[in-house]
């Protein structure tokens, strides 16, 4: 099969605000082939930016753009996905924002293959590690912002425990910006609101950069009220800082990772920084292959591997396919409150089943599809004209 067309869509909500809430918009990319099967993937960065990474002119051998590196090339296999990205990195190597970028390129590359060959994801990345290929189901967390208050967080989780779910997380909003008190009752609102018998998690959305020993003593200050994690406290790339806090045995486990943009960050998280949950977002770091080379590093190294994923089931789906054969890797990061806009790209969505759990289906490929008709009221066209040539026009699907 040959590329025929590489297509970035750049969708939005009516209306963006500042809240911390990545679900308001979001980038598409449609990946088709001559034989007629196309592939989906959805990037977690800035859409404009990311699109500018697909189009951009050449401006020598290291600034050559997505589309030009994939168009006319041929996909027939897992090894083609592997030998592309490299193709498309080693042209991109110039480009900031390349794997971000890229990432939706890669989940669309590896839809396309599932597609052909008749596999879910999850079986062709374990014929190529040799490992087990048989997918177990994830406790879902419902991934949720803090409220305002601690009266409205205890008001949140109230409502997802009567929606059925047995793990929560709550993060960013007011945590970290109004002293410790505050802190501390968010948290206590958020354990009350779910129950005893539940998990729940923090994020502190890097609040803290490199400030370790007040993200030491907000988790031991979290302790009490027993959430699975503390995640983010610091700054993505305050590795010393991490490897600080974790050296002090805080009570409450460490987690981070959704910032790491390039293996070699989750690496360095995983081998310098100390932590005990590796959150890796396949929509960022460059695709599933980079997922899944972080999932294995985190099997050898001890370390719980969990997905990020605050986007929408498109994400979901792409994210679950890395680690569904692991089962000792039990939890999933699972949407809970995104955009109007993040609930509709997908026509078939994952359940959370009667017994709580999710698990990842064996359709073909990501085994999602596309809602078109449901996504187009949020296409936004894009025209990017450099002098007289327009280098990328883009006004339906």
């Amino acid at each position: 099969m040959r590329i025929v067309a590489v297509d970035p869509f750049y969708l939005r909500m009516p209306e963006i605000t500042s809240a911390a809430d990545g679900t308001q918009d979001t980038l598409l990319v449609r990946i088709r082939t001559d034989a007629g099967i196309d592939g989906w993937g959805e990037c977690d960065a800035s859409p404009l930016v990311s699109i500018a990474v697909y189009c951009c002119p050449m401006s020598h051998g290291n600034i050559i753009n997505i589309r030009t590196s994939l168009i006319g090339e041929t996909v027939d296999g897992p090894d083609d996905v592997l030998r592309l990205s490299e193709k498309v990195l080693r042209n991109g190597l110039d480009i900031q924002q390349i794997q971000h970028a890229y990432s939706g390129a890669e989940i669309a590359l590896w839809d396309i293959i599932g597609k052909k060959l008749q596999k879910p994801i999850y079986s062709l990345l374990a014929e190529m590690s040799a490992t087990p290929s048989t997918p177990h189901p994830k406790l879902p967390y419902a991934s949720v912002l803090f409220g305002d208050t601690p009266e409205d967080t205890y008001h949140i989780a109230v409502a997802l425990r009567e929606q059925g779910y047995h793990a929560a997380k709550f993060g960013w909003g007011p945590m970290g910006k109004f002293g410790e008190e505050n802190d501390i009752a968010l948290v206590r609102a958020a354990r009350e609101g779910m129950g005893s018998d539940t998990q729940i998690m923090i994020d502190a959305g890097v609040v803290w950069g490199t400030d370790y020993e007040t993200a030491y003593k907000r988790a031991e200050a979290f302790a009490e009220f027993s959430p699975t994690w503390l995640e983010e406290p610091l700054a993505p790339d305050a590795i010393d800082a991490y490897s600080s806090l974790t050296a002090k045995n805080p009570r409450v486990p460490i987690a981070a990772g959704e910032g790491s943009n390039t293996y070699r960050m989750a690496e360095d998280l995983i081998t310098h920084g100390g932590v005990q949950f590796v959150q890796i977002d396949t929509g960022r770091i460059g695709g599933i292959m980079p997922s899944f080379q972080v999932r294995r590093l985190a099997e050898q190294h001890g370390v719980q591997y969990v997905n990020h994923t605050f986007k929408s089931h498109l994400s979901l789906a792409a994210a679950l396919h890395v680690f569904a054969t692991n089962p000792d890797f039990d939890l999933l990061e699972y949407p809970a409150a995104g955009s109007e806009l993040s609930q509709r790209i997908v026509k078939n969505p994952f359940p959370v089943d009667p017994d709580g759990m999710v698990c990842v289906n064996d359709l073909p490929g990501l085994g999602v599809q596309v809602d078109i008709d449901a996504i187009c009221p949020y296409l936004v066209p894009v025209n990017i004209h450099v002098g007289t040539e327009t280098v990328f026009q883009n006004t339906f699907l």
